[in-house]
């Protein structure tokens, strides 16, 4: 997509069509393909071409949530996010951190037991011990790092 579309410009003048042949694998391709020119559209007419820095300003952006919104703030702002996806979710639930599938009552519980500066990357952690480990349908327990903590081998940090 960026060969054919090297600039935000481009990306916002981008013929829907077009945008939706090339992300067709992704899912959702229509209302992503839209989302994307509505959001480059607005990026340069708003936001004078830049990501914002703020989760408000990001959650006006089309097709923009709180876990993108706040993989934008760690990733490229560098400040602290909690990005609950399902590995998240999943995770701190098995683990005993929390005990809500509610993504906004996880950020906002593990927000306050992380340091803000771990944040970010304590999630990025997650996300490859429930790939690698912890996965949703056979988790590794004999192989866990973290076993002595965790809920489900019945030990638990709450």
């Amino acid at each position: 997509m960026f060969e054919r579309y090297p600039s935000l410009e481009a990306l916002a003048g981008a013929d829907i069509a077009d945008i939706e042949s090339i992300i067709f694998p992704c899912g959702f391709f229509r209302t992503k393909a839209r989302d994307i020119i509505d959001a480059s559209a607005m990026l340069l007419s708003e936001y004078n071409g830049q990501v914002p820095d703020t989760m408000e300003d990001l959650l006006r952006l089309p097709g923009v949530g709180r876990k993108t919104a706040n993989l934008i703030l760690g990733d490229i702002h560098n400040k602290p996010a909690v990005v609950v996806d399902t590995h998240c979710i999943r995770l701190s639930n098995r683990i005993g951190l929390v005990d809500t599938k509610n993504p906004v009552k996880i950020e906002s519980e593990l927000r306050e037991m992380l340091p803000p500066e771990k944040s970010s990357d304590f999630c990025h952690r997650l996300v490859l011990h429930g790939r690698a480990v912890c996965t949703a349908r056979k988790p590794a327990c004999g192989e866990c790092s973290i076993g002595r903590v965790c809920r489900k081998q019945g030990v638990g940090i709450l």
